[in-house]
């Protein structure tokens, strides 16, 4: 049984920061890549932040110098440290799991609403 849970979400003001977790159950967490992902209402789900099992990260341009994704291996879990936020990074926060492009997995969600 797979399992990816999320936590962390939850209600900031602009400007003001949140670190989001992922725990991952059920895979061999070592060899999968890692990425976060969100949507919003009536908005397609966006790619946010990957973190290879080789170590190279990726950054949607948006979050770039504001968001940082880092994994620790031995307790399964990646995370999102988010700074800096903005009202328009209101979304559900999605973690996301791949092997080779076949065996993927996703999360629940949590929820980030940013608002004063």
């Amino acid at each position: 049984q797979v399992q990816l849970v999320e936590s962390g979400g939850g209600l900031v003001q602009p400007g003001g920061s949140l670190r989001l977790s992922c725990a991952a159950s059920g895979i061999i967490f070592s060899i999968y890549n890692m990425a976060w992902y969100r949507q919003a209402p009536g908005k397609q789900r966006e790619f946010v932040a990957r973190l290879t099992s080789t170590s190279n990260i990726n950054y949607a341009d948006f979050v770039k110098d504001r968001f940082f994704i880092s994994r620790d291996n031995a307790e399964n879990a990646v995370y999102l440290q988010m700074d800096s936020l903005k009202p328009e990074d209101t979304a559900r926060y999605y973690c996301y799991a791949s092997y080779m492009g076949i065996n993927n997995y996703w999360g629940q969600g949590t929820q980030v609403t940013v608002s004063s």
